[in-house]
């Protein structure tokens, strides 16, 4: 499933015709979240090459400030769904992690050294283990679907963090950042290429352009909307104006409190 050309990824994205590119670049082009699964487990094994592929990520001076929870415990995962929002794939994913923001297993390195690790309450390092996690985890999944897996990330994993924090007995100094369904797609998994913003609205050459029209992509995304019975009430960037107030942030606008209290970030 999911092998479509590059020319025909490439269509989907910017609804234009592809430049010449390596053949060997088709898969990487052909990301979707997948949230239905077949019941085929993932081997062990498998699992542990996923594992070293996040580890062969960059990591900020070698600090390797994440870590990953695998669960497995069916009633672990029922309550996690719940707390994501009652989402299924995360019940239903033959695979769920969790990657983690990670801080304070270096932290205790460092006082074992006995070396005051003043610095990891700082923006900075907070930075550097969300970095390192989000880097980890892409390695992962551009691991897992060169295998012909599928992968939906979780980032309602962030929605009630002081629970998922007890659920997952997470130190001080550690935050989940999101969740991750793997699985191999079921063959009714409908799940399409999304539309992406052009290169030049990404890609800006010297400086940062002063103005950025919406109206192309805004376009686009109607028409995809429109093939997946979407609601097409309202623009995409509308959408995600709606996102990105203090009522779309599903109570994750409380999360400065949460990483404040896990010492995690204090200046």
């Amino acid at each position: 499933m999911f092998r479509e050309s590059i020319e025909e990824s490439w269509h989907q994205k910017y609804g234009q015709q592809s430049p010449q590119l390596p053949d060997h670049l088709a898969h990487l082009l052909t990301h979707r979240s997948v949230r239905r699964y077949t019941t085929e487990e993932i081997p062990d094994e498998t699992l542990a090459g996923f594992v070293a592929a996040a580890q062969s990520a960059a990591t900020s001076s070698n600090l390797q400030s994440w870590s990953v929870i695998s669960v497995n415990e069916p009633s672990q995962r029922k309550v996690i769904a719940e707390l994501c929002g009652d989402q299924k794939q995360i019940i239903t994913a033959p695979v769920f992690l969790v990657f983690l923001a990670d801080l304070h297993r270096i932290g205790q390195f460092a006082e074992a050294a006995g070396i005051d690790p003043d610095g990891l309450n700082t923006a900075e390092m907070y930075t550097v283990a969300v970095v390192d996690a989000s880097l980890a985890a892409e390695r992962l999944v551009c691991a897992a679907e060169s295998l012909g897996y599928g992968i939906c990330y979780i980032g309602a994993i962030r929605n009630e963090p002081f629970a998922i924090k007890d659920l997952l007995n997470l130190p001080k100094r550690v935050f989940g950042v999101f969740g991750l369904c793997i699985g191999r797609p079921a063959e009714n998994a409908r799940a399409d290429i999304k539309p992406k913003l052009r290169q030049d609205q990404i890609w800006f050459k010297e400086k940062y352009p002063s103005q950025i029209s919406c109206q192309e992509y805004d376009s686009r995304m109607a028409e995809f909307f429109a093939s997946q019975g979407m609601s097409n009430d309202d623009t995409w960037s509308a959408k995600s104006g709606h996102r990105v107030q203090i009522s779309g942030l599903s109570g994750r606008e409380e999360l400065l409190q949460f990483l404040q209290q896990q010492k995690l970030l204090e200046r």
